[in-house]
């Protein structure tokens, strides 16, 4: 080969080897390093880097901003203390700017907020192991697309169906609800819905069912960036147009197909839905709609609230003077669900509503099952609730 034809085929070489994808990255850094005892160590490579701080879930209450030291190499690192069994999310902050963790390629999004995540376990069936996908019979996940009569508009959904469905036997269905900015993928990846169904399913701790978890936002058929208007700021309000009807008037259309289209125990008896934030505030509205069309309910960090009627006024005015209402939840008491079931934390800013519908619920007759943890409207504790709630269905 002459020198000049190698030249050439080098030179071809290196811009072949630069647009195509990069399938040869290496990361320059171990990050982040979760040691026996549950100790994690985090790394940044920032050699001009003059401050370096973490910002992580690491403690069971509240955020935790840990200050990171620089070697003589510009290598970053930080070792937190043991950690509990648990799924955590963190970021870094060099010199004042927000940035995630170029050493972890596993990135969750809660609306506009990017964090790297981590799971610590200690043992099996300790939450961390629940978090993560082990040696255990998988389900599947699928983006469903369905027509909404009520909506006027085709939407998706996001379906888990347990490990061993073949359309077949016929299972029971739990509808599973996210909260405000959030979207049908949030329950599948910020709430790790399908690893904790795979492994409370394997461990015998719950029934198989049939997961669905639709998109809360009436005006919107799917996730941002996966419908018609593109690549838009994803946010609760982003979204302009006014929506047909509210969720909750819709929902029979997301049963109707879900009954449809897979063998479901298509009853009473064999549907449980549930819901964080305003999906606990959707699950409550339904629970008035449809009390007869769910036999468990559960309301995580609710934002109970009744749409045609508040008008600025509060929760407890609401429910002793709009007869309509007592009436409704007179309906649903008499129906006599198996569960409705509420979970909160001692710090959530939504703890004096859940309250005041207790409050109510105890003077009217009315029978739930009340749980309180530590930590306030965080992720950590939805996906602690779930776990709680699907071990009690449909049993």
């Amino acid at each position: 080969m002459t020198k000049a034809i190698f030249l050439s085929a080098m030179t071809m070489a290196s811009l072949t080897t630069s647009a195509q994808q990069a399938i040869f990255d290496k990361l320059n850094t171990t990050s982040p390093e979760v040691h026996a005892d549950g100790s994690v160590t985090l790394r940044l490579l920032a050699p001009k880097a003059d401050t370096v701080t973490v910002t992580g879930d690491f403690k069971p209450v509240d955020w935790q901003t840990l200050p990171m030291t620089r070697n003589e190499q510009g290598l970053w690192s930080v070792t937190v203390p043991a950690l509990p069994a648990e799924m955590y999310m963190y970021a870094f902050n060099v010199d004042g700017v927000r940035t995630i963790d170029p050493g972890n390629t596993y990135v969750n999004r809660d609306v506009t907020t990017l964090s790297n995540i981590f799971v610590v376990s200690h043992e099996q069936g300790d939450k961390g192991y629940n978090y993560k996908s082990n040696a255990t019979p998988h389900g599947n996940v699928a983006k469903v697309w369905y027509d909404s009569p009520t909506l006027k508009m085709t939407r998706r959904m996001t379906v888990y169906t347990p490990a061993g469905y073949d359309g077949k036997k016929r299972y029971p269905v739990l509808y599973l609800l996210h909260g405000m900015g959030g979207d049908e993928n949030a329950w599948a990846e910020l709430g790790r819905a399908a690893q904790i169904m795979d492994n409370l399913i394997a461990q015998g701790k719950a029934k198989p069912m049939i997961v669905v978890m639709p998109n809360g936002n009436p005006n919107c058929e799917a996730a941002p960036g996966e419908w018609t208007p593109g690549l838009y700021t994803p946010g609760h309000w982003t979204i302009k147009q006014k929506a047909a009807a509210t969720m909750e008037d819709s929902f029979d259309d997301i049963v109707k197909y879900v009954d449809t289209h897979y063998r479901t125990i298509a009853k009473r008896e064999g549907r449980a839905v549930c819901g964080l934030s305003m999906g606990g505030g959707h699950t409550f509205g339904i629970s008035l709609l449809m009390p007869r069309t769910f036999n468990y309910y559960g309301l995580f960090s609710a934002a109970p609230s009744f749409r045609n009627a508040m008008h600025g006024k509060k929760l407890d005015d609401v429910l002793k003077t709009d007869t309509q209402i007592q009436q409704r939840i007179a309906a649903l008491r008499d129906s006599k669900p198996q569960l409705y079931w509420i979970g909160i934390g001692k710090t959530d800013f939504l703890l004096e509503s859940n309250n005041t519908l207790r409050s109510y619920f105890d003077s009217v007759g009315m029978p739930y099952e009340y749980y309180e943890n530590e930590g306030g409207h965080i992720w950590r504790n939805w996906r602690i609730y779930l776990d709680m709630f699907a071990q009690k269905l449909f049993k």
